[in-house]
Parts: structure tokens; C-alpha cells; sequence
């Protein structure tokens, strides 16, 4: 991984690509490559930024209707100048730019090493562009059937555009297991890792599947299976606009979408609840709704933030619909060999839809028979093409590596889906259901004032930046919130941070604490309020420094802290999409505050789609 762009029209290739490239610098990566097609294939790649590559070009000619450019997030072989993409088969007929991991790549390579292939690269991609070479020439075929055939014989995840000297005017794509979209336009198609790149030109898109190549020329496009099926395109409208891609005046696209939130939370809920009626309704899961009624278990799956958002999930649901819950990082859920049921419910949560574990999760669990339901933000994505009913989160583009709004989007799908069962089952009365709908509805409005707290946010951070170590503290509710909030500083400031239950910070944690170790603790007034003003005093006796999140109004923990950011009540089941707020904005000054690259933390890249 990580970008890719490609272009095959009649425009010069070379701008497109470079500002495609720059539209998914915030997938993270570490070197850049564009190859052009213009009687011959020329490649210019170098380790760095979109922005080196630029200059590497320079006033070389790189003219040509016809390229793909691409970004590398190392997998096999550090970051350099030879390892980055595209990669040229050794008699330089086939190049290829690729996202994904061939997995029996060290088998393939030894074959063709004693066929007299020899390699610069430590990549796996090299291997697989020689591998399509080698059967090329040993067959005599087409390159599309090349193609075809050395797809069939590798093993792993693949996104590919791929360019052959012989056919000058074509352009080809597959995918396995790593997205890839194709943007149609008159007589040119855009093809891409993501639909950031290509909305400037059009909103016709093409999603591919797994197992599909496409072989494209300016005015044409056939779409195969790797069986050689014939398969029609199925084109679908983008629901995206450029300047949702932009900064629109922010410093930063974290801090952008952490003020976008009241936006996402209410585009997620919009059309959902009746405001007048406060009726709730959630079509994606019509159909399959009594099935998860009368569930024995749900099973939640997720990586990261996700996962985060997936434990407030099992908090909420196992308390007002009294379903048991079961939450797994779907890294680990896929390989331990889990007791699945033909009468489970799971639900898999991704922020892109394109997460690799979470998919090869999705698919284990159909496998077994369960019904499995998705939660993601990206239409068209392919966990909403592989579940069995789901829930958009409508948070809109979340370009920022560390995920902000796509968390509390999530969390009010979980919040929505809650309530929704637990009214059906009866466990969740009149007054209840008011209370929470009612405290969803005011919730954009409660984080703006949450937001009006930054200039003090900046302030506290301002004595926090320096530190190596961070404990984070939270019950209930509050102690997912304690483990993203020390996700999100860890991932953009690089300080050591980690998230515990109050509890069982006298379980190990408490060693930790003097006073030069900064002890945030999330203290809102909930059912476990005395309990967190316990473990603060306990903090305090050890001179730790205490940074509390607390209920505007407080003023038991305001007289014991040593800061305190406030925010407004709400119902504690909706207690963690208001505290995580102020959390984030923390999190990114202190980034700020220490010279980090916020939107492009190092080594981290936005949706992980290799294992």
C-alpha cells in the first residue's frame, strides 16, 4: 500500500497524477513514483514526499496521455529510492504500480530466480510484475491473459494498474482485496486507491471487486473476471464533494474534523429520528431487524479506533436491549479459531470499509453462518458490499490519519442501533427513550460549546507537551474514552500513553505515578462518579498531576485537580461521544506543540488494507 492513481484520456497524464498523489498524502507513506506512457515507458520515483518527487522530475520531459503514479507505505523493504513504486519487469515489457501484500511472493521469486530473473528491488511487487513478464513470454499470449494467469497463481491482497510497452494505449487495473475505483469520464477513465483523486473530474465511478481486471483504452473499458468472465460494469454516482476534501481555512485536516462533529453527528442521525415524532428508524437494517432482536449474541469487530468505538457499543447495547456483547479486535478474532454460531450477530466497524482484517473477519463469520452487519463511512466501500445489512455513519471525508469524527459517528450508530433494540425488546421505557433521543438530538449543539473551550485546551496542553508518559482513567462508559483518548495521543504526538479503568490503576498503574506523570482521568458526573473521585484523591496522594474531564458545574473534582476542562451534562450513555472531544483537541495541540506532522504521523497510514 498505500495510493494509487492512474489516468488514460487525452489530457497530459503528469498533472493529474501529481495532484491525485497529493489527495492521498493522508494515507501516510514514505517514497512516491509516477511511470508515463509515450512510445515507451518512462518511470521517475524517489523515496520522500509527493512534493520531492516534483522536484526529481523537474524539467525532464514527462509528457503523456497515459500514467499512474502511486505512494509506498513500506511492507517488504525499507523506504528508498529503489524499493518505491512502479516497479519495471527485467526486459521492461510490464510495469506496475501496486497496494497489498503477495504473500507467496518468497516462493514465486525463487522460481523465476532460476529462470534467470534477477531483482533489485526487496519488494514483492517486482516479483510480481517479473511473474506476469515471465508468462508473457513463455506463452506467447496476450498481456491481458498474462495478467489473468499470474493473478491466478498468487497468493495475498492485491490493488494493481498495471502498463505494457506492446499495448501502448492501454491501461489495466485488478483487485483482490485492496480497493481500487475507476472514475468515468468522456473518453478518459481515472482509476484510484480512494474517490479523493478523482472527484475534480467526475462523479461516475466504478467500484471493483475482488478477482476483476479491467482493461481500459481512452474510449473503452472491458471489465473480466480471472476466469475471463465477462462482467458488466456497474457504475454508481460519487456522494462527494471537492470541497469536503479541502482545509477550508484550517491549519490542519484533524482540526477541521474535529469541528466538523456536530455536522457528522447530525448528518448521521438526520432522516434517522423524526424530529417531531421522535420516532427512530434505521432502513439499512429493516430487514434482518427481528433476526437481531431475538439475538443471542452480537459479536463487534474492529481495529483501532474502531474497536474503541466498538466497546461503547457493547456498553450500550448489553444495557438497554440486555443482549450479551462480545468485542474483538478483528485481527485476533480472525486467527483464534472462534466459536461462531449459525444465530450470532456481528458487527463489523471501518471507517473506510477497506480494513484488511476486518474484512477477512466479515468473511470467516459468513463462512460460519452468522449475520454479519456493517458500520462504515464510505459508500461503496466493500464492507457494505459483503454484509448483510448495515448503517452508513454519513460523517463525510476523514482525510486526518488519526480518526476523529468517523469515532463519534460510530459511537451514534451504536447509540442509534441501542436504543432501536432495546425499545423493541422492551427494555428501554418511555421515559428513557425520551431522555436519550431527546439528548442525541442536542448533542451538536452541546459540542459546539465544547469547542468553544479550545483556547483553554491549548492552554493545558501547553504543560503537558513535554512529557514521556501519560496514564488515561475512565469507568463505565468513560473507559473506552480513556483508551482512544490515549490512542489519539500516542498516534500524532508520539508520547507514550495508555488508557486503563479507573479501578485497576492500583493494579499495576499506580507504580507509575510521581510527579512528573500526567494523569488525565475522565470524571463526568455518571453512576460511577464517587468511585473516579477516589481514584484522583488516590493520584494526588502520590503527586501525580491530575488533568479532569468533568460535568460543567463540578466543583468536588475542580478543588482537587490541577486542571479541568468542563462540558455539558448529558445522559450517561451518551456521556462518551461529549468527553472524547476535548480529548482530541488535547491531543492534537500537544502534537502541535512538539513539531509533529498531525494530518501525516510518522509510520501510520488512514485505512490498513494489508495484513
Amino acid at each position: 500500500m498505500c495510493g494509487i492513481v492512474g489516468y488514460i484520456g487525452n489530457r497530459e497524464a503528469l498533472p493529474i497524477l501529481l495532484k491525485g498523489l497529493k489527495r492521498l498524502e493522508y494515507r501516510g507513506y514514505d517514497s512516491a513514483g509516477v511511470a508515463l506512457n509515450n512510445g515507451g515507458i518512462k518511470i521517475f520515483k524517489c523515496q520522500g514526499k509527493v512534493a520531492d518527487l516534483e522536484n526529481h522530475i523537474g524539467t525532464q520531459n514527462a509528457s503523456g496521455s497515459i500514467g499512474m503514479g502511486h505512494t509506498r507505505w513500506a511492507t517488504h523493504g525499507v523506504p528508498n529510492d529503489i524499493n518505491a513504486h512502479p516497479h519495471s519487469s527485467q526486459k521492461g515489457h510490464f510495469t506496475l504500480i501496486h497496494n497489498g501484500i503477495i504473500e507467496n511472493y518468497a516462493e514465486l521469486k525463487s522460481k523465476l530466480q532460476h529462470r534467470g530473473y534477477e531483482f533489485k528491488s526487496d519488494t514483492d511487487t517486482e516479483v510480481l510484475v517479473n511473474l506476469i513478464e515471465y508468462i508473457y513470454l513463455k506463452g506467447n499470449i496476450t498481456p491481458e491473459i498474462a495478467i489473468r494467469l499470474a493473478l491466478s497463481k498468487v497468493e495475498g491482497a492485491y490493488g494493481l494498474v498495471i502498463l505494457c510497452d506492446k499495448e501502448p494505449e492501454t491501461i489495466f487495473a485488478a483487485r483482490k482485496g485492496s480497493p481500487l475505483v475507476i472514475g468515468v469520464g468522456d473518453n478518459e477513465y481515472f482509476l484510484a486507491s480512494d474517490a479523493t483523486p478523482i472527484v475534480e473530474y467526475t462523479k461516475s465511478v466504478i467500484y471493483l471487486n475482488d478477482n476483476d481486471v479491467a482493461v481500459i483504452k481512452k474510449n473503452e473499458l472491458k471489465l473480466k473476471n480471472i476466469k475471463n468472465d465477462i462482467l458488466t460494469p456497474k457504475i454508481q454516482k460519487l456522494d462527494l464533494e471537492l470541497g469536503q476534501i479541502d482545509k477550508n481555512g484550517f491549519d490542519h485536516f484533524m482540526l477541521k474534523e474535529i469541528y466538523e462533529q456536530p455536522k457528522s453527528i447530525l448528518d448521521t442521525y438526520r432522516g434517522r429520528i423524526n424530529t417531531n415524532s421522535n420516532e427512530l428508524t434505521l432502513g439499512g437494517l429493516y430487514d434482518i431487524l427481528p433476526k437481531i432482536e431475538h439475538a443471542r449474541r452480537i459479536i463487534i469487530i474492529g481495529c483501532g479506533t474502531s474497536w474503541h468505538a466498538g466497546m461503547v457499543g457493547e456498553y450500550l447495547i448489553e444495557e438497554l436491549a440486555r443482549i450479551p456483547v462480545e468485542v474483538e479486535y478483528a485481527s485476533e478474532f480472525r486467527y483464534r479459531n472462534p466459536i461462531l454460531y449459525k444465530d450470532d450477530i456481528v458487527i463489523a466497524i471501518s471507517q473506510s470499509g477497506e480494513t484488511a482484517d476486518t474484512l477477512a473477519a466479515i468473511k470467516m463469520a459468513k463462512e460460519a453462518g452468522a449475520t454479519v452487519l456493517g458500520i462504515c463511512n464510505v459508500v461503496g466501500s466493500s464492507i457494505p458490499r459483503e454484509t448483510d445489512g448495515g448503517v452508513y455513519t454519513h460523517a463525510g471525508p476523514e482525510i486526518g490519519v488519526a480518526s476523529t469524527k468517523a469515532f463519534t459517528a460510530q459511537v451514534t450508530v451504536l447509540t442509534m442501533i441501542a436504543i432501536l433494540l432495546g425499545r423493541r425488546r422492551k427494555t428501554v421505557d418511555d421515559n428513557l427513550y425520551s431522555s436519550l433521543i431527546n439528548g442525541l438530538l442536542a448533542l451538536p449543539e452541546k459540542i459546539e460549546e465544547v469547542l468553544k473551550s479550545n483556547d483553554i485546551i491549548k492552554e493545558v496542553s501547553s504543560h503537558f507537551y513535554e512529557a514521556t508518559n501519560c496514564l488515561y482513567l475512565g469507568r463505565g462508559y468513560l473507559f473506552p474514552v480513556a483508551l482512544e483518548g490515549a490512542l489519539k495521543l500516542k498516534e500524532i504526538s508520539y508520547i507514550h500513553a495508555e488508557g486503563y479503568p479507573a479501578a485497576e490503576m492500583k493494579h499495576g498503574p499506580i507504580a507509575l505515578i510521581d510527579e512528573k506523570m500526567p494523569v488525565i482521568v475522565i470524571a463526568t458526573k455518571d453512576s460511577s462518579y464517587d468511585k473516579v473521585v477516589s481514584n484522583i484523591q488516590e493520584v494526588k496522594a502520590r503527586k501525580g498531576i491530575v488533568l479532569a474531564i468533568v460535568t460543567k458545574g463540578d466543583t468536588v473534582i475542580k478543588n482537587m485537580a490541577d486542571y479541568v476542562i468542563e462540558i455539558p451534562e448529558t445522559p450517561e450513555q451518551l456521556s462518551a461521544l461529549l468527553s472524547v472531544i476535548p480529548l482530541q483537541l488535547l491531543s492534537y495541540h500537544i502534537a502541535i506543540m512538539r513539531g509533529c506532522n498531525v494530518d501525516q504521523p510518522r509510520n501510520l497510514a488512514k485505512s490498513v488494507t494489508v495484513e
